[in-house]
């Protein structure tokens, strides 16, 4: 049985986590859980829709005595917060999943950049797996560390990957769109986050400055072989859980939306947790609630020589904790979709 502990688990991500490991039929223990914010409570006080599944108390983080505790540690801290704790605990022989944005870029410059702090482990960065199974299932089983992916760039990658791997589009021309329930924004109560201001309301944020978009640029050049660079834009709609992304881009050779639909599902076919829309069908964010899935679907636009793809996940699963579950399962040797093949929640 491997024991898992989770750091700082208390947030959304956290404790949706929780929720997929307690019903994992194989393989994991919960073994540890901290907060700072909740130590010594119960977490199915603190967390109640728990309530009667788990039986365990927030504790307070003692990170040198986690060795004596699990075998690997899901680390849900702020960035900045990861590249001091991450380093102490490979030390100790341990694994790691790290939901921050700490190690999912190769380059320290490109993260101080962007996240206006300096790296302090920034040796440690080449050597973390980026977490997407669909693009790096045979390094995910070894790595000591892997860098769990960002919900807007899971979206976006498994929207684009096909397209840009075999040089089916103008990589310049990559606009991408993406409409974020507020879940995404964390559980700390925050203005733009606050029901008055989300209600009935929809608002882009970030524009041109979002973090996500070197970690989207970065995965998408890996892909094509050469340098991607996008627009991103993200935007808050009034729903507390899911993406949908919808990207457009400019079309390098002649194609139809049904040839496309097939270079799809033959890029996919083997993929558990992507599924591919038919023609005329459009993802929508109700229809994964819930589930680890991605759904795509598209359609070329012959008129303007452009291919839209969207893409729909839950960003708090597929997004988020399911893909730590799924690179657990990858990590141990288990198979990749156990305790993950259940549906979306629709209606």
């Amino acid at each position: 049985m491997v024991r898992v502990g989770i750091v700082g688990a208390s947030g959304y991500t956290s404790s949706e986590l929780i929720r997929l490991l307690i019903q994992h039929p194989a393989g994991f223990e919960l073994a540890l859980v901290t907060s700072e914010t909740y130590t010594r409570q119960r977490v199915d006080r603190v967390l109640p829709n728990l309530r009667g599944f788990v039986d365990l108390c927030f504790e307070k983080l003692e990170i040198e005595r986690l060795k004596d505790r699990v075998d690997i540690v899901v680390l849900a801290v702020p960035h900045k917060v990861a590249m001091d704790f991450v380093p102490r605990i490979l030390d100790q022989g341990l694994r790691v999943v790290d939901f921050s944005a700490d190690y999912r870029l190769n380059e320290a410059e490109v993260y101080e950049e962007w996240y206006q702090v300096e790296h302090t482990d920034a040796e440690r960065m080449t050597k973390a797996v980026y977490g997407i199974p669909e693009q790096y299932r045979d390094q995910i089983p070894s790595a000591q560390l892997v860098a769990n992916p960002g919900c807007y760039p899971t979206g976006s990658i498994l929207a684009l990957a096909p397209l840009v791997k075999a040089h089916l589009i103008d990589n310049k021309s990559i606009i991408i769109d993406s409409k974020s329930g507020i879940s995404g924004a964390g559980s700390k109560a925050k203005e733009i986050t606050h029901y008055p201001n989300r209600e009935s309301n929809c608002t882009a944020y970030g524009l041109v400055t979002h973090r996500h978009t070197p970690e989207i640029e970065q995965e998408l050049s890996a892909i094509a072989g050469e340098t991607v660079m996008v627009n991103f834009t993200p935007h808050l709609v009034p729903m507390t859980r899911g993406i949908l992304t919808t990207t457009y881009t400019n079309l390098a050779v002649s194609t139809t939306t049904a040839d496309l639909l097939d270079h799809y599902r033959c890029i996919y076919a083997e993929e558990p947790f992507v599924q591919v829309l038919d023609i005329g069908e459009y993802p929508q964010t109700k229809a994964v609630l819930g589930s680890n899935f991605c759904h795509l679907g598209l359609e070329v636009d012959s008129r303007t020589d452009r291919v839209i793809v969207m893409s729909a996940i839950d960003n708090l699963v597929k997004g988020a904790a399911g893909a730590v579950v799924q690179n657990l399962n990858l990590m141990y040797g288990l198979t990749e979709t156990v305790g993950l093949m259940s549906p979306g929640l629709m209606p």
